[in-house]
């Protein structure tokens, strides 16, 4: 009878699906700004140059936000008029469109981390 070992390295595993995850999380909300960037109201740019993104890597999130004081009633308000392909509510839009391309980059990702 032939002896076999097998070596686990559960928590280097972890921690480069962790990584992977962090990395994949920073990735799927860039690209998300980028697309929302497209729609987003733009008279001077200000709005559409305030959009950015934040990470926690301890809670393995991500938020995409625009800051400038009337951010949220052009992304709320319905009623406004905005150039072609520009619109309210243009940041919940891409989110929900552009779902299954940010979680097939975090998975993406997490595949990459754990393949090398």
């Amino acid at each position: 009878m032939t002896r076999q070992q097998i070596r686990w390295n559960g928590d280097a595993a972890l921690a480069a699906m962790r990584a992977g995850a962090v990395r994949g999380v920073r990735l799927g909300a860039e690209h998300l700004l980028q697309v929302a960037n497209g729609r987003t109201p733009i008279e001077e740019g200000t709005l559409e140059r305030s959009g950015v993104v934040s990470v926690d890597e301890g809670d393995v999130s991500a938020a995409v936000s625009y800051d400038t004081p009337y951010a949220v009633r052009q992304h709320e308000t319905l009623d406004y008029q905005h150039d072609q392909g520009r619109e309210a509510k243009w940041l919940e839009k891409s989110l929900h469109e552009e779902n299954g391309t940010i979680t097939e980059i975090i998975a993406a990702q997490v595949r990459r981390a754990v393949e090398q």
